[in-house]
């Protein structure tokens, strides 16, 4: 390397309108329908190889199950040590290659999804995703160039931060990828998300394994044709599809396993949390854990807030992608003076709600992910009708002829301990308990004791004082928290995410933080004139 090189200034990819007869919906348009007609056949990626196992699994839009768009190829054991085997393999190349040639490769990445790859991701994540057009342009458009982008920016930033150095010493810290392989185990529900975990581990020199949920390999595949054509040398990330005991059996019995970058439910974490702690004697190193989990996002009004307002935050925050966003709105707490106003509202827009297939871009609701999604909704929404603490205002209805449809649903609950205030449902479900307008600091309290959880949460007020108070009571009951907004939608670069308590380890993706887990420091100092003689001046004589 020969300069100290400033990387693009990353700015936040506008967001396109897919208005009528605008070019990008033309583009989108035509991108889904060569999609529906043709069958993908999906391999894994180990090394330079394209993998067939022979056992196929196949893909199926959720509001269109009986329509196919594809098989992918399962994965067993001998292909995850497969793949462990190519990534350390790719691993001196990488990890010696300088850091601007690895950024150049990521930033081109960004500018092929911006450009000639946007409609492809895009309609792969509307099809096999169930995403209207608006929520696959900021999640598999701009929030994954976003992340490539502010990533490198991040990265840029890491290697130039430098300790100070006392007169004939020069201290200086290198910022190592980790001794060993990175499993990135990311979900269904954003594509950013599979291409960012990754990704940013890659970014800073390591080397991958990549499982994605089952219910998004197809967009994976997609991101993998870009990463490959963006110039990612073979093994540097290798895409395999095991089930998840398949690939815990090898992955965390490996001595070279050096963390992993996790997105998707409580309890698998903790259960990979559990097994890598049993295993920790097997490891050359310690390995990095970081994890984005589950969450039961609230939204707080106080007295004085505005009903239009509320009501707006609740009906995107709870509905938008179906409630199958890390972030959506679950849980509400509404005062008594607002709710006749803000029930009224509510209940008129979701009635004019239009819910179907993607394909047809009036639909503000789509699918669900799968049949077991639907299953466990149904049942909460069938229990909840039978419970007499419970009123259901809204929905409540489902079918799953065509596709995965559950109905906008409104529960409201006179018990606030009630089990749809406290366990995440991951739909589109939410559930309002009406307190007593004169009691919000008990009901914040309430609020922070009620749910395992704190990933989202918002409060919405006109008075400060009572936003005032809200930010502070609830300053461990989200990692995200929002004033006067729905509590979805962060924006790399500008909302860091990430939770704690059971939601995760809130190592914040879209941060600065969140790359230096993916590297070990080491300190170097070089001393130019070092001392010959071992006595110090306070050993001498009087």
């Amino acid at each position: 390397m020969n300069g100290f090189f400033n990387v693009p200034v990353p700015q936040n990819e506008p967001v396109l309108n897919y208005a009528p007869g605008s070019a990008e919906r033309k583009a989108l348009k035509e991108a889904i329908s060569a999609a529906r007609n043709k069958q993908l056949d999906i391999p894994m990626y180990i090394g330079g190889s394209e993998i067939r196992s022979g056992k196929t699994v196949d893909i199926r839009p959720p509001h269109d199950h009986k329509h196919v768009l594809g098989q992918f190829h399962l994965s067993e054991a001998g292909h995850v040590t497969d793949a462990i085997n190519a990534a350390l393999a790719a691993k001196p190349r990488w990890e010696a290659l300088t850091w601007e040639q690895r950024a150049a490769i990521f930033l081109k990445a960004a500018e092929l999804i911006a450009g000639p790859y946007r409609a492809k991701l895009n309609a792969a994540t509307m099809l096999a995703q169930s995403k209207n057009a608006f929520q696959a342009e900021i999640d598999s458009a701009c929030e994954i160039i976003d992340f490539l982008r502010f990533n490198v920016h991040f990265m840029s930033l890491i290697y130039k931060d430098q300790p100070q150095s006392a007169k004939g010493i020069w201290n200086r810290i290198e910022y190592r990828p980790l001794e060993g392989f990175i499993y990135a185990l990311t979900p269904f529900n954003f594509t950013a998300i599979a291409g960012n975990l990754p990704t940013s581990a890659a970014m800073m020199g390591n080397v991958v394994v990549w499982k994605p949920s089952n219910t998004q390999v197809y967009s994976a595949n997609v991101l993998m044709e870009i990463f490959k054509k963006a110039g990612v040398p073979d093994g540097v990330i290798n895409l395999i599809y095991p089930s998840g005991p398949v690939a815990a059996g090898v992955i965390f019995n490996h001595p070279d396993f050096a963390g992993i970058h996790f997105t998707g439910s409580t309890g698998v974490f903790q259960d990979i949390w559990k097994n890598i702690g049993n295993n920790i004697h097997k490891y050359k190193t310690y390995p990095r854990i970081v994890g984005e989990t589950g969450g039961k996002d609230f939204v707080i009004a106080h007295s004085s807030a505005n009903t239009d307002v509320v009501a707006t935050a609740l009906l995107r925050g709870a509905f938008e992608y179906q409630g199958q966003k890390c972030s959506a709105a679950s849980r509400a707490y509404i005062p008594s003076n607002l709710w006749p106003a803000i029930k009224a509202k509510m209940v008129s827009e979701i009635k004019a709600f239009k819910v179907g297939p993607v394909e047809d871009f009036r639909n503000f609701v789509n699918a669900v992910i799968d049949e077991k999604s639907f299953d466990k909704l149904a049942k909460y929404i069938d229990e909840a009708k039978k419970d007499s603490s419970c009123e259901v205002i809204a929905g409540g209805t489902y079918d799953k002829s065509k596709g995965w449809f559950i109905d906008p649903t409104v529960i409201v609950t006179s018990n606030p301990k009630y089990t749809t205030m406290c366990e995440e449902l991951f739909g589109p479900v939410l559930t309002v308990y009406v307190y007593d307008e004169n009691k919000f600091e008990e009901t914040l309290d309430l609020l922070d004791g009620t749910s395992i959880y704190a990933l989202t949460g918002a409060v919405l007020a006109q008075d400060r004082y009572a936003i005032d108070l809200a930010t502070r009571k609830l300053r461990n009951a989200a990692g995200n928290f929002y004033i006067n907004d729905k509590p979805t939608g962060a924006v790399v670069g500008q909302q860091p995410f990430g939770g704690a308590r059971a939601s995760g380890t809130n190592d914040k993706a879209g941060a600065m933080q969140n790359l230096m887990r993916w590297v070990s420091t080491r300190t170097i100092k070089e001393t130019f004139v070092p001392p010959v003689d071992y006595r110090y001046p306070f050993m001498e004589a009087e």
